[in-house]
């Protein structure tokens, strides 16, 4: 066994990001093969628990003590730090252990280990916590709604899981707008989560199809672009490329928009006409799959129509495979459906929708193979 488990680890050292996840969904599918019912039971009957506990060791800022520490700590020395007590410690900690977030390394004794060091990033503190405040009890709901509905698939985004697990007529984004600490950590792993080095601008020829561009001309439109983290990168990346780079969203987002030099803000919502004519670029980033397919029509015609010849609308989108989507993009596209009544999308669905509006991919370039997640270069039929 020990064998076997150092030739994996040999094999992940020296696998890309993809093989990596590859390799763990291997082992995924290895470890249920084995399971009995009771196996099964216990793994997918108490994910709830893992999600809860997690969000008590973030309450208690656990994970940060536990890496910081750098050697393993004692029951007491948590309990003097956290201000728990240290008899519910005892027990919480060796459920954590037991399901591998920490280490166990004598009865009163834990360490941190890698998934412990994972979950102090501020991405991990935002993105389960907006799991588990706000996801979970739409998922809680799902089961009912579905029941109700008689299984059809969700296409009004105001008759959604949401609105029946938040007892609210509210749009999805409209009733997150009332609850302060639940968009906050909405905001925070929307903006985490989008590491610079994973782009569009990575593997998307800027300079080269905005070889000599007008000054006086709009270069860069960010349509639902939150507080403006895709326009500093623009800016950052490309400094000197010629024209106006706007920002553009609700005013609550505007509001709060970074102040970054060169970039226009503006308030605008995308389901009314776009005022911005005969940009080179409009751009959105994980706009579409917030909206069913008829909602999408109506942002898109309101974009075609502000659109000159050499406009590109960049639309950088989850593109699915066909079949053997991974467990995280169906997850994610199930989480869509609770939420929005929309969805992750398919390539060949993507073409279907923008022909209908008269409008044509030229090219899909993909950068993180991990999650899809792809810059489609869009142009007028």
């Amino acid at each position: 066994m020990d064998a076997a488990i150092a030739s994996i680890k040999q094999l992940a050292s020296t696998a890309t990001p993809d093989g990596r996840r590859q390799i763990i969904a291997t082992l995924h599918d290895a470890a249920s093969s084995l399971e009995d019912s009771n196996d099964t039971i216990h793994r997918l009957g108490y994910l709830h628990l893992q999600t809860a506990a997690v969000k008590i060791g973030f309450d208690l800022s656990l994970f940060e003590y536990l890496s910081e520490a750098g050697e393993p700590l004692t029951l007491e020395q948590i309990a003097q730090k956290t201000g728990a007590d240290k008899r519910f410690l005892g027990r919480y900690m060796s459920y954590l252990a037991s399901v591998g977030t920490v280490e166990q390394v004598t009865k009163d004794q834990y360490a941190a280990n890698n998934v412990t060091e994972n979950l102090t990033e501020k991405v991990a503190v935002a993105g389960i916590s907006h799991c588990f405040e706000t996801i979970g009890p739409q998922y809680q709901e799902l089961p009912a709604f579905l029941r109700k509905t008689a299984y059809r698939n969700p296409e009004d985004e105001l008759h959604t899981v949401s609105q029946d697990a938040w007892k609210t007529p509210l749009h999805h984004f409209a009733w997150l707008g009332t609850q302060p600490e639940k968009l906050r950590y909405f905001n925070d792993y929307m903006a985490f989560r989008r590491e610079a080095e994973l782009s569009w601008l990575s593997v998307y020829p800027v300079a080269e199809e905005t070889r000599g561009w007008s000054p006086d001309k709009p270069v860069y439109v960010n349509i639902g672009g939150g507080i403006g983290h895709q326009c500093a990168q623009f800016k950052e990346k490309y400094p000197n490329v010629p024209g106006q780079v706007i920002l553009q969203d609700l005013p609550h987002s505007i509001e709060k928009a970074l102040p970054t030099p060169g970039v226009q803000n503006m308030v605008h919502n995308f389901f009314e006409p776009q005022p911005i004519k005969g940009a080179k670029f409009y751009f959105f980033r994980g706009v579409m799959h917030n909206h069913p397919d008829h909602k999408i029509r109506q942002i898109l015609l309101n974009t075609k129509a502000a659109m000159a010849p050499e406009s590109v609308l960049l639309l950088d989108e989850w593109v699915l495979p066909e079949s053997g989507v991974n467990a995280y993009a169906a997850s994610m596209d199930l989480t869509m459906m609770v939420a929005f009544a929309a969805m992750e999308r398919s390539e060949a669905h993507w073409r279907e929708i923008l022909a209908d509006v008269g409008l044509n991919i030229v090219k899909i370039y993909r950068y993180n193979p991990v999650s899809y997640e792809s810059v489609m270069d869009v142009r007028l039929a």
